[in-house]
């Protein structure tokens, strides 16, 4: 029952001024918030700006990458030989196992972290949209990758500058390579941000992501190893074979390499099969690359 209101309590209630002011300066916009989640997340790939214990993996694998071709180079001054024991492309090739940890071990930390902290909801209640999120996740995991073999590719044509190897052909090496690490971190990066983006659980998507590249790696790996048992010595591998690089995302980018800029020697030797190769295989490495990146805005449409 309601009291008349003459018989109800004054209002005794008060604004109190706390010294909150509204914001005068510059709305720095969409742009400059993109910019920063790509930085931070460069950032983060490397640990930096994070706790010490972060940076150990990142770091290490980093010192892993690189020592080799350090070592090459001193031997290459020691030894004054005419050429690198080991192309550009071909020192990608070889530490793939390192560079498949580095990516398995950060891709989650990108995007697993942000979905298990609930943190993705705020960045889209900013200017920031989906695809600002995914385009500037994406784009940082593949900068960090690009930047974890650019930091080897660079020792040795340093190194090969200074032990006196001509210029011009170390140059055009030395892009071959930089072409090369550009698709290393394309086209297994995009698989992997993908199966990050699908679980809150680091743990869960790194045991998924190595799992898929070591499987892949292992299977085309048998069948070329099972392959090369049928030629002799210096016969090139038969065209058959090489089309299982197609499920690998790293014997893809090294097929491909190899057979646009005619590198590798021997039966073991991977390329894309003829021109119909070379064609095929870029045809699934950039519907890769877009698929993934359609399947991660996709993703984050549901968050």
């Amino acid at each position: 029952m309601s009291l008349p209101p003459e018989s109800r309590p004054a209002d005794t209630g008060v604004i109190h001024d706390i010294g909150y002011r509204g914001y005068t300066g510059p709305r720095l916009g969409r742009g400059y918030a993109a910019r920063s989640l790509f930085t931070q997340s460069l950032r983060a790939a490397y640990g930096l700006g994070r706790s010490g214990k972060s940076k150990v993996l990142p770091m290490l694998v980093l010192g892993v990458a690189t020592v080799p071709a350090l070592i090459i180079v001193a031997v290459a001054v020691v030894t004054g030989v005419d050429k690198l024991p080991v192309d550009y492309a071909q020192y990608l090739s070889a530490i793939g196992l390192v560079v498949s940890i580095f990516l398995a071990s950060q891709a989650p930390v990108l995007f697993s972290r942000d979905l298990r902290h609930h943190t993705v909801p705020l960045y889209f209640s900013r200017p920031i949209t989906r695809t600002d999120y995914v385009r500037a996740k994406f784009g940082a995991m593949a900068c960090a990758q690009l930047l974890l073999m650019l930091a080897p590719l660079l020792v040795l044509y340093i190194g090969s500058l200074l032990v006196g190897l001509k210029f011009g052909d170390q140059t055009a090496h030395f892009f071959y390579g930089l072409t090369a690490a550009v698709l290393y971190a394309l086209v297994p990066t995009s698989v992997a941000v993908v199966i990050a983006a699908t679980t809150p659980r680091r743990g869960f998507g790194v045991a998924a992501i190595m799992g898929y590249l070591a499987v892949t790696t292992a299977v085309v790996g048998v069948v070329v190893g099972l392959s090369t048992t049928t030629v002799g010595f210096d016969e090139p591998l038969p065209t058959y074979p090489q089309w299982a690089a197609l499920l690998s995302p790293g014997g893809l980018v090294e097929s491909l390499t190899n057979e646009l800029f005619d590198l590798g020697t021997g039966p073991e030797r991977m390329h894309a099969p003829g021109g119909l190769g070379l064609l095929v295989f870029t045809l699934v490495a950039v519907v890769m690359v877009a698929g993934s990146y359609r399947l991660l805005l996709r993703r984050y449409r549901n968050v």
